[in-house]
């Protein structure tokens, strides 16, 4: 019995190994986003599919605020949106739901007005030909419903409308300057793109007129980068189970104690008692 609970012990880093290994494989990405511009703030739930409690909880979300991302098995997942402070149990203003495939990123944001609100999910690029950037456009801006978007002298969307997202775009890297023109005037931005990574620029009501948000979706090593425009966010829910050493170990060093008194009890139990 103590060689197969020493078995047991010595077999605990090789479990702690393949449940590592398990927990790193089929993972993909996804962040979130408010880009509804008369939408109040909103509360965002990530649910794991089938399963009522919220793996992700980013609190009084407002217009123009995106996560950063977040690190997810790959599965289907649902996200659902409610009054920013309403209770986790209320029904959803918005819900949809996404599959997310390993080696994927994507983002689900609220767009169009909040009379027609909806949450969309777009497929985030993670990947760039040799050499080149990529970059795409998210048209958020309600006061102004059309624009033309241009970087340098590349123009990436003309007549773009209002809750539309461009494909992305092949750019050469260097620092260029994004434009976005519409009837009520005229908006510029400075954007650096660096070879291998992927952009969307996020056109926006600003308090003084239209405002350009660079996001980096790709930092060019294939996967996505930690950081987002991430203002306004409250705490979020646990992120799954931890590593299952410890509890293999207290596990294993209790039967160890457990099966050491049990030998200790029988053989005291076969001495003859003294006089």
């Amino acid at each position: 019995m103590l060689l197969a609970a020493s078995a047991l012990l010595l077999g605990i880093p090789a479990a702690a190994t393949a449940y590592a290994s398990s927990a790193t494989t089929g993972t993909g990405w996804i962040r979130l986003a408010h880009l509804s511009p008369n939408t109040p703030a909103v509360d965002v739930y990530l649910y794991s599919f089938g399963n009522s409690n919220a793996m992700i909880v980013l609190h009084h979300v407002a217009y123009g605020t995106v996560s950063p991302y977040e690190s997810v098995q790959a599965g289907d997942y649902s996200v659902a949106m409610r009054g920013a402070g309403a209770p986790a149990t209320s029904q959803p203003v918005l819900s949809t739901s996404v599959t997310i495939s390993a080696g994927h990123a994507y983002t689900v944001a609220g767009m169009g007005p909040e009379s027609g609100l909806r949450l969309q999910v777009l497929d985030d690029e993670l990947t760039t030909p040799p050499g080149q950037a990529r970059v795409r456009v998210i048209q958020a801006s309600l006061k102004e419903q059309v624009v033309k978007v241009s970087l340098g002298s590349t123009v990436l969307a003309s007549d773009l409308k209002f809750a539309s997202v461009t494909p992305y775009q092949t750019a050469s890297p260097g620092t260029e300057t994004v434009t976005v023109s519409s009837s009520g005037g005229t908006a510029t931005s400075s954007v650096t793109l660096a070879a291998g990574t992927v952009h969307t620029l996020v056109v926006l009501d600003g308090a003084s007129g239209l405002e350009v948000v660079n996001l980096e979706d790709a930092s060019g090593a294939g996967k996505p980068p930690l950081g987002g425009v991430s203002t306004g966010f409250g705490g979020t829910a646990p992120h799954g189970p931890g590593s299952p050493v410890p509890w293999l170990a207290a596990i294993g060093a209790g039967l160890l104690l457990a099966l050491t008194g049990g030998l200790r009890l029988r053989r005291n139990r076969q001495l003859p008692a003294r006089v």
